[in-house]
């Protein structure tokens, strides 16, 4: 099968936290993962947000961001994503502007449309106890932009700017795991990225409505598609899928409400499966590539192609984290000698 190129492939990166180890710890193994995505010749390098979940330390996309940036040389470094409804759009225009300023044309603006996260985490947020809803987005959205782009001569906050000014608003994506996700990046005319490794609509539904719904804008005269995948990678299929036994584990926790670090695979090989929970797996795996570089190559073409997408963003959850760089490095192998 014939690969697209490295430059399509990307890295999505949740900070994960390793059982056994500092909570802390993820952010540094976060910093020397970019480092090696970067020399390797990966597209795009994107920092999660999710609060309060004891297996993930990006809570704070924008500091992250900047670190990676300042610790890369080449690789685009972006959001996957913001949750829009969680922040003020003056402050992500902000933020944003911020970076881009610092960092000129190796940004990437990724939005997410819901919280992502329980009401009393989003309260706690927010400070507020109107709920915010992926109903408002596109508001929200108007709002972000009108900060760099400016408002209608009577709106009440037109003398009201994103600074610094002379730089513009990175590339903006819409991510999305259900098919609204889609026709709501379309119709504002925005990239677009599917979440394959979670998302229960079908990606290919998802992206041919972001495709027929599309509007080009100045930023995106043309659309332009990511798929998010999940994958694990080694020299092996069966060390391959004792990686990905862990991270199953820590997911049926997470779906449990028992969420926790991210376990290693002996924790997993002695945790006592119920049949529910081996069910639960199975239901699960057609979210995950796991295999030898070659094997997990071509599923993923496979998927990218099934979902008409231009792009593939990667997300690998390893606990080891020299063994979660030799994963991505495989698959890039696997890439550039495709």
């Amino acid at each position: 099968m014939t690969s697209a190129p490295l430059s399509t492939l990307s890295v999505l990166d949740l900070s994960p936290i390793g059982s056994g180890r500092p909570a802390s710890s993820a952010l540094h193994e976060t910093v020397a993962l970019a480092k090696e995505a970067d020399q390797i010749g990966f597209h795009r390098y994107w920092l999660a947000e999710h609060h309060a979940i004891p297996s993930v330390a990006s809570s704070a996309p924008p500091v992250m961001i900047a670190t990676v940036a300042a610790a890369t040389e080449r690789i685009r470094v972006g959001s996957g994503g913001i949750m829009l409804p969680n922040w003020s759009p003056l402050a992500v225009a902000e933020w944003f502007r911020v970076l881009e300023g610092l960092h000129p044309g190796r940004i990437d603006l990724g939005l997410g449309r819901a919280p992502g996260t329980d009401q009393l985490t989003a309260y706690a947020l927010r400070r507020s106890a109107e709920a915010v809803t992926s109903d408002q987005f596109p508001s929200l959205y108007a709002e972000l932009r009108a900060y760099v782009e400016g408002f209608e001569a009577d709106h009440p906050l037109a003398p009201v700017h994103a600074i610094p000014t002379d730089v513009p608003l990175p590339p903006v994506w819409i991510l999305g795991s259900s098919l609204h996700g889609g026709t709501a990046a379309g119709a504002l005319g925005t990239a677009y990225s599917f979440a394959g490794h979670f998302g229960a609509a079908d990606p290919g539904e998802a992206v041919r409505l972001y495709r027929e719904s599309f509007t080009p804008s100045a930023q995106w005269p043309e659309p332009r598609v990511m798929l998010g995948v999940a994958a694990i990678v080694s020299e092996t299929r069966e060390r391959a899928e004792t990686l990905a036994l862990a991270s199953e584990l820590s997911m049926v926790r997470l779906m449990q409400n028992r969420p926790g670090p991210l376990p290693t695979p002996e924790e997993a090989a002695a945790h006592p499966w119920t049949a529910a929970e081996r069910q639960l797996v199975q239901r699960r795996r057609r979210f995950t590539s796991v295999g030898t570089p070659a094997e997990v190559r071509d599923d993923l073409e496979r998927r990218r192609k099934e979902a008409d997408a231009d792009e593939l963003i990667v997300t690998t959850q390893v606990h080891d984290p020299e063994e979660r760089i030799a994963s991505y490095r495989l698959l890039a192998d696997a890439y550039a000698g495709a």
